[in-house]
């Protein structure tokens, strides 16, 4: 296993980020930091300012350290529009590398974008999106359909330079807000190919003030799961923080849950932008992604496919990855996956269930075994916690508790009802019924590879009258497997209310 570290030097923020690369191509977070070093604030002549030179100098020595520590074997760093546009880049950079030994890449304007990207595409399941990256020093916006880049536009403004701006002595928080959404208004008239944007098209916000949006409009709706990653807010929510922030003083937003008090200052600034954007286009939701610039360098480096063609099947990407990383039985899985697919056509005349529903089994049959890794009795518990925190790309956050539902549910006769209340957000009463025959479907198909040795390859199912007649195509003895699956009889005809005969 090789240790990567990504050192992302921002405008407004230094983040360290180690890396567990797994064998098959495949990388887990297993440390992260992040210090404000606010590199955007320059001087008057755009040179890097030298108390901010010597704070990211600081703040480098301690993430080498770190890295050293953690036994890093490679470290990757990289700085974006403040170190750019700095007129003394150069002799930053050549300071950071006699003082730390670390050497940063700079990154371009086009480069930055690209990371975005790939980030987002590779961790994301939206065909057509729009991806509003909002940065210290600079805003991005990279429009794609079909995993292609269509436009990319960048603006010089970003959280940390709107708040120099504006910010004045004498303003208050509303004029201050005012006069940035109109600037950004303004800046956004200039780009002819915003109107041309779909209907269908998702807005993406990326980066730490959208990650932290979204951690309080959770907060203020009181959202169960605590998981950024495509969650989704509608703008009425975004409006009802942003009419309450903006007329706050600098106090009172430090004082906010799920905001950071390093991004206290600015984070005004970064929701005017996303004001006016969502006003000037239209847009009705935005969607969060926890994935970005890192994510992008980490699959350029990791799956350098990636370059030429993204990863097409993210949910199966993110779902190998945690397997490999709490050291699932995989082929075991994949196995459980095939029979719970297999069940699931074959029982369609009696579930009635749209094929959406493969995709909460898939999680279902990859992870099922995942709470044993960490203790066999009540397993389907820790299972069931495992995957609401699992944070898993390429799936919804309805899907993501369904599955966790149906583990907890597989392993028991019944699921605590306080448990599913929880969740009214997300599931529907009607929920209840499809969890419990996926349930059985799970249950049935791990007890027909009880050996973990393929034995069962296909099966067919006959409904007549009140049975349901399963044959087994088999490869040598599976009496193991037969027995188990017998077992299932009785969950199988609660559920279903059919008789199961297995041949």
């Amino acid at each position: 296993m090789e240790k990567i570290a990504l050192i992302d030097l921002g405008s407004n923020t230094a983040r360290l980020v180690i890396y567990d690369v797994l064998e098959g191509n495949y990388f887990i977070v297993s440390e992260e930091r992040r210090e404000p070093v606010r590199l955007g604030e320059t001087e008057a002549d755009g040179s890097l300012k030298q108390t901010r030179i010597m704070q990211a100098i600081a703040t480098l020595k301690m993430f080498k350290e770190i890295c050293s520590i953690k036994k890093v074997d490679r470290i990757l760093a990289v700085a974006t529009a403040a170190v750019r546009r700095a007129s003394n880049q150069k002799t930053f950079l050549s300071d950071v590398y006699n003082a730390t030994g670390i050497r940063i890449t700079t990154v371009s304007e086009d480069e930055e974008a690209n990371y975005v990207y790939q980030g987002v595409v590779n961790s994301m399941d939206i065909p057509r999106g729009l991806i509003m990256e909002i940065g210290g020093g600079s805003t991005k916006f990279v429009y794609y359909n079909r995993r292609t880049i269509l436009h990319t536009k960048i603006f010089d403004f970003g959280a940390v330079t709107l708040y120099n701006k504006f910010v004045a002595e004498g303003k208050s928080p509303e004029q201050i807000s005012d006069e940035m959404v109109a600037y950004v208004k303004e800046q956004l008239g200039s780009v002819d190919w915003f109107k041309e944007v779909d209907p269908d098209t998702q807005l993406i916000g990326v980066g730490g003030s959208c990650r932290n949006l979204a951690r309080i409009v959770r907060k203020v709706k009181k959202y169960p799961l605590d998981m950024v990653h495509n969650f989704q807010m509608e703008v009425e929510d975004f409006n009802y923080v942003y009419n309450m922030i903006r007329t706050l003083d600098l106090d009172k937003k430090r004082r906010i849950k799920g905001l950071s008090s390093a991004r206290a200052d600015v984070f005004p600034s970064a929701l005017a932008v996303i004001k006016a954007f969502v006003d000037y286009m239209g847009f009705t939701k935005i969607v969060t992604s926890g994935s970005g610039l890192r994510e992008g360098v980490m699959f350029n480096y990791v799956v350098p496919q990636t370059l030429e063609k993204p990863i097409s099947d993210t949910l199966g990407y993110s779902l190998h990855s945690f397997a490999s990383h709490m050291g699932v039985n995989v082929e075991h899985a994949e196995q459980v996956f095939n029979l719970c697919v297999q069940l699931f056509k074959q029982l369609r005349v009696l579930h009635k269930f749209p094929r959406l529903y493969v995709k909460v089994l898939r999680v279902c049959a990859m992870l099922h075994d995942v709470g044993k890794t960490f203790k066999f009795y009540n397993n389907a518990k820790h299972t069931s916690y495992m995957i609401l925190n699992s944070n898993l790309w390429g799936i919804s956050h309805k899907d993501i508790v369904f599955a966790a539902m149906v583990t907890d549910v597989y392993n028991k006769e019944e699921f605590n009802v306080s448990d599913w209340a929880k969740y009214n957000c997300l599931l529907a009463p009607e929920d209840i019924e499809a969890v419990r025959k996926l349930a059985v479907i799970l249950r049935v198909a791990v007890a027909l590879d009880f050996g973990m040795r393929n034995a069962v390859s296909e099966i067919t199912c006959d409904v007549l009258g009140d049975s349901v007649i399963m044959k087994t195509e088999l490869n040598g003895d599976a009496s193991l497997e037969l027995n188990a699956a017998n077992y299932m009889a009785l969950d199988f005809k609660k559920v279903f209310k059919k008789n199961l005969e297995i041949l």
